[in-house]
């Protein structure tokens, strides 16, 4: 008789790793299954060129949960974060805005461009950190679901209730500011200077198919804002080894706890019986029994790919048709063979060992968007540029250096249609480092290997459905009770024993792992397994 896992799940990205660790440390039978040879979703390492490895699409760490690395001990199974030291902005005009985690040097380098806005700066920084700490509440727990009358349901959000009723008046304006207005707009409130704002603003459009003007961009400035390593709001690092070893060191937790994990395992439909859930059936052909499925892929691929649409509620099926991927975001990764000088602050000193931003203006950035929003990739997009060779030799051979660009706009449906993209992938990728070498003069002739990955790309790749790096964009729409549906927030789905645990779920995308860990203890918390 074949074995009955406690849990099966779909996917070996990290949030799946991290249900999954979870789930055996309570002592559950639990088996991952990743279709592809390297594990890690978005969040991987790879060599695309010899003795060159690159953090292929996530590329940072901001937005990981300091208690999921002290619960799963990932210290103790190979993660080290290494802290960007500043984030850098270069101008064409010899000009340039570094903004450090000192303050006293960030409020310095501010008054070059305003000095109004330098003195107001720490005082932002206060409010924002007062913002994310009440949000934390949020992301750290389950979605509320205002339409319950359950009493567990009631206390949850009166907590939230009395946490907002906590905050001044004055902070109670602002938490309701960032729900529905712009970044930009928001930004207007605090600062003059479009120096400092182009780069604060762009936080509000990463995982979005919207520009700094739009509506609702400032939630997610916020979103991304709550980035904490050691218990420091708005602290970003490296991965050593790459973003790949953050899943690596969740899969190695996962294994300590008596997880079984398994690569090259592609799944070709979830195993029913009427209206539940069994286990799974793999592309072989072989058949894997569970008490529950969880699926950390998206929404498309769990319900139209792997399932039969007629097993699922009308209502679900439409809301789930309706759920918004958009991806817009595409990633250049370079090989070079040497350092990379930009002409307004030559040299790799320390305001390298962070991200450099391409934004100069929020007019800049605007013209990017409307490029998309017509259906064409941005001439002259928004970069956020990392070189972790500089802090981290193990990614690059000596005296050579590896450079990751995340670049926005790429629409994943460009006005040719998405099949396009391989025809138009070049061409993206000339664009690209056209403009970046506008800043970084000889880049062009130290490029040894270049990769260029569209949407289109990432959705082949890795399965992310119209390659958005969030499994869905990060809207008002599709935040907290309504990711991904109405009414199916919090991991559980219409079909019984089968549950959601990735990025597409509460409380969204990033390189996090709340979704896994909160979709892992409602499972546990159901007593169904």
């Amino acid at each position: 008789m074949s074995k009955t896992y406690d849990a099966v799940i779909i996917g070996g990205g990290h949030n799946g790793l991290v249900a999954a660790a979870y789930l055996a440390k309570a002592g559950k039978d639990v088996l991952v299954l990743e279709q592809r040879h390297v594990l890690g979703g978005a969040a991987v390492t790879e060599e695309v060129f010899p003795g060159f490895r690159f953090s292929v699409f996530s590329y940072v760490v901001s937005l990981l949960r300091p208690h999921i690395i002290r619960d799963l001990e990932l210290s103790k199974h190979g993660l080290e974060i290494i802290p960007l030291e500043a984030s850098f902005l270069p101008l064409l005009d010899g000009r340039s805005l570094c903004r450090w985690s000192d303050p006293h040097e960030t409020r310095r380098e501010i008054a070059n461009f305003s000095a109004k806005d330098a003195e107001i700066y720490p005082e932002f920084g206060m409010t924002m950190m007062k913002m994310a700490r009440f949000a934390k509440n949020i992301i750290d727990n389950p979605a509320p679901d205002p339409t319950s009358l359950r009493p567990r349901e009631l206390m949850h959000l009166m907590s939230l209730g009395r946490h907002f009723q906590q905050l001044d008046p004055d902070d109670m304006v602002t938490h309701l500011q960032m729900l529905t207005m712009s970044a930009v707009d928001f930004l207007d409130m605090w600062f003059e200077s479009d120096v400092l704002k182009a780069p604060m603003s762009v936080s509000g459009i990463i995982g979005t198919f919207l520009g700094v003007r739009s509506p609702g961009t400032a939630y997610v400035l916020l979103h991304h804002y709550m980035g904490e390593i050691d218990g420091a709001f708005r602290a970003w690092g490296f991965s050593k080894g790459g973003t790949g070893q953050v899943s690596l060191s969740i899969a190695n937790a996962a294994k300590s706890f008596g997880a079984e994990i398994r690569t090259e395992a592609p799944v070709e439909r979830i195993l029913m019986k009427g209206n539940e859930a069994q286990g799974v059936v793999l592309q072989n052909g072989d058949e894997i029994k569970a008490k529950a499925v969880l699926s950390s892929v998206d929404p498309r691929l769990t319900f139209f790919k792997f399932m039969d649409q007629n097993q699922l509620p009308d209502e679900f099926t439409e809301q789930i048709g309706r759920y918004k991927f958009r991806g817009s975001s595409g990633k250049v990764n370079l090989a070079l063979d040497r350092f990379p000088d930009f002409a307004c602050r030559p040299g790799s000193g320390p305001h390298m060992q962070g991200d450099i931003a391409i934004c100069p203006s929020i007019e800049y950035l605007e013209k990017a968007y409307d490029q998309a929003k017509y259906g064409e990739f941005s001439e002259r997009p928004y970069m956020n540029i990392v070189i972790p060779s500089l802090v981290d030799p193990t990614v690059a051979p000596p005296g050579k250096h590896v450079m990751s660009i995340f670049v926005q706009y790429a629409p994943y449906n460009i006005k040719e249609g998405a099949d396009k993209w391989p025809e138009k992938r070049e061409a993206f990728g000339d664009a690209v480092v056209n403009e970046l070498s506008r800043y970084c003069p000889g880049l062009k002739e130290s490029i040894l290997h270049r990769q260029v990955l569209t949407p289109w790309d990432i959705e082949k790749m890795i399965g992310l459905s119209e390659g958005n790096i969030f499994q869905g964009e990060l809207s008002m729409e599709q935040l907290l009770f309504l990711r991904p549906a109405s009414g199916w927030a919090r991991y559980k789905t219409p079909v019984q024993n089968l549950w959601m645990c990735g990025s597409a779920t509460h409380p969204g995308g990033g390189v996090m792992g709340s979704p896994g860990e909160l979709a892992a203890k409602t499972l546990l918390n159901s007593r169904t397994i």
